[in-house]
């Protein structure tokens, strides 16, 4: 068994430049970096660091503003500063004092700023919206003078899979006329906060502080500008959150808040490290051992990811504040929250609320990686479960379909094979509170590409997509695909984050120019257009009911519907055309009604019968 690493790092202590006025050294860190007036939750827990602030004693005199509770823990180098503040208060700089007996010893000048008029009715990421997921590291390289950082421990290298290749925030700021274009309404990046890890870093999941955009991505405000300019653009950010865990150089290893801040922080008995067992059944499993589910939500991914207890009190609020701090400072319109069920499940609950009750129209997924339905449903806000578990979160990544589509693309039809394991899995969507608020996809930065695993099948591909574009839920594309990217069909991270074509100076192929690409890469990206720029309009997509019929002769049919507009969508999985009797359909296909082919833009009359291409797929839009 590998020795416990997890406090065995190097670097040094990185500390902020801080712009808050201090007037004595010893206070090195404040977080929240500021705060904002006109919150719903009246209260916020400064976290002060230090050469021993615990000693002295936290003062303030500002309208409107007042400590409501002091707190310390075992380590006499942090004080936990709750602040109240009134509805009425005014934006300005709280000057907090910290005194030694009857000295003040030391300053912070705090900002307190304003908000934005429409802040707290901020609209979330729905499912009107096609999100675009992005590996910003791999995706374009906007300013190659900040690829290698000195202070950062691990410096780019193009030839490493597994490395750094300098893909950032400017790089992603030129894109957005892209996605704009291709149908894109949102996109989720993977983390750009600091990773100061001496390997893998890229990624963004090892964070080393919480409150700083990685400076080889760009900076904070860099950020803010980002969201600012794709919002003109009709485009939401996601920001991909992790409570779970941080990497083994966040700069509380070097001097950890208190003793309970990890599980684990000292490895077993033997000192030796303590691996997740990842089985997430055991949070529902009402016979699983105590042993079983502490292992799940306590242990740690890899020994270089510490794993963080929620169920201290000053954790917990750190963490839902820096949630919220986000959302705020940089105009987000939802949160990915990583590794879900494996943080502490009342913290995630109070997490959840805490952030919905700031923005009650905001939108936050989480990633419970199960094929199990059950286990998934579990953790949606609205969910009325056997336990009495109350979750705030409204949206969950919708492993189970995932897992669904590609079996039912890759098998051959028979009465338990195929499409029917679409048509059964959908059958469990009662056990959702909300199964059209789920997040449905066909790949992500952890799967084999979805081309490779469909065998570089493109009618397969198209398939896939078009099942993706117009099923109920909110539909993730992940970047390249619409180029029909490929990589090993078994996973390798470092082969499926691949470098986007064209991100890149010198690129001989260019997904942006269209310079290189093949007439497959062409004409996918051209369908993927069409379709999305299409779903933009659709109302039946994005609000309308779901109607769906059994497979039949390796075809699946569905329709989506509203008052003003009816989908038809038919799969072929044959290898010659198929003719469907549309008298089967007239629960919801009134005869005579006439359709147009989104693809193709072709007039169709609904008559009898509908002849489905071999090997292909019908979007037909019927007003």
């Amino acid at each position: 068994m590998r020795k416990f690493l997890g406090l065995q790092i190097c670097g040094l202590l990185a500390i902020y430049g801080l712009s808050f006025g201090l007037h004595a050294a010893s206070v090195q860190r404040v977080e929240p970096l500021n705060w904002w007036v006109g919150m719903q939750h009246p209260t916020v827990e400064l976290m002060l660091y230090g050469d021993k602030l615990a000693e002295l004693t936290p003062k303030l005199s500002y309208p409107g503003v007042s400590i409501s509770a002091v707190q310390r823990t075992d380590n006499p180098n942090y004080l936990f500063v709750e602040l109240t503040l009134s509805a009425d208060v005014a934006a300005g700089t709280l000057p907090l004092q910290l005194w030694r007996g009857a000295k003040a010893v030391q300053q912070v000048d705090y900002p307190l700023l304003a908000r934005s008029e429409d802040s707290a009715q901020r609209q979330g990421f729905s499912p009107a919206d096609a999100i675009y997921l992005i590996t910003p590291d791999r995706f374009v390289n906007g300013d190659p003078s900040n690829d290698s950082v000195p202070e950062m421990l691990e410096q780019a290298n193009r030839l490493d899979d597994n490395g750094r290749h300098g893909g950032d925030l400017a790089g992603m700021l030129q894109a957005l006329p892209y996605l704009q274009q291709l149908g894109i309404t949102a996109v989720w990046p993977t983390p750009l906060t600091e990773n100061n890890q001496a390997a893998y870093s890229y990624h963004g999941y090892s964070a080393t502080d919480f409150y700083r955009v990685d400076p080889r991505f760009g900076s904070n405000a860099q950020f803010r500008d980002f969201v600012t300019a794709a919002n003109r653009l009709g485009i939401k950010v996601i920001q991909d959150i992790i409570v779970n865990h941080i990497g083994s150089n966040h700069w509380w290893l070097q001097d950890l808040p208190a003793k309970d801040w990890l599980n684990f922080p000292k490895g077993d008995a033997n000192g030796n490290f303590v691996p997740t067992n990842h089985n997430r059944s055991t949070i529902q499993d009402p016979y699983a051992a105590d042993v079983d589910r502490e292992l799940f939500t306590d242990g740690w991914f890899v020994d270089t990811m510490p794993d963080l207890n929620q169920r201290n009190p000053r954790l917990a609020t750190y963490l839902i504040q820096n949630s919220i701090w986000w959302v705020e400072y940089a105009g987000l319109s939802g949160i990915r929250e990583d590794t879900y069920s494996y943080a502490d499940k009342a913290f995630l609950s109070e997490w959840g609320r805490r952030i919905m009750q700031e923005y009650p129209n905001f939108n936050i997924v989480g990633e419970e990686w199960s094929p199990n339905p059950l286990i998934v449903s579990y953790w949606q806000a609205g969910k009325q479960n056997k336990d009495g578990y109350v979750s705030h979160t409204p949206a969950m990544l919708d492993f189970p379909l995932y897992d669904a589509l590609l079996k039912a693309l890759a098998e051959p039809e028979s009465w338990n094979s195929g499409w029917i394991r679409l048509y059964e899995m959908l059958s469990n969507d009662h056990v959702y509170a909300d199964p059209f608020n789920l997040v449905i996809f066909e790949g992500n930065h952890d799967t084999a590409r979805v081309f490779s695993i469909l065998g570089e099948d493109e009618n397969l591909l198209r398939m896939a997509l078009g099942y993706l574009f117009t099923m109920r839920g909110i539909p993730q594309l992940f970047y390249g695909t619409e180029l029909a990217m490929t990589s090993p069909a078994q996973r390798d991270d470092g082969k499926v984050r691949a470098d986007f074509p064209g991100g890149w100076a010198g690129d001989k192929v260019n997904a942006f120019t269209g310079e290189g690409l093949t007439a497959r890469q062409r004409s996918t990206q051209q369908w993927v257009s069409t379709l999305l720029n299409w779903r933009k309009t659709a109302s039946a997509i994005h609000h309308g009911k779901l109607l769906h019929f059994a497979p039949d002769n390796g075809t699946y049919t569905y329709f989506r519907y509203n008052e003003q507009q009816t989908v038809m969508v038919v799969m072929n999985k044959q290898t010659e055309a198929v003719t469907l009797d549309l008298s089967r359909f007239r629960q919801v296909l009134p005869s005579g009604k006439t359709a147009v082919d989104v693809i193709s833009g072709k007039r169709l009359t609904l008559d009898n019968q509908l002849s489905v291409p071999a090997r292909g797929v019908l979007i037909l839009d019927i007003r």
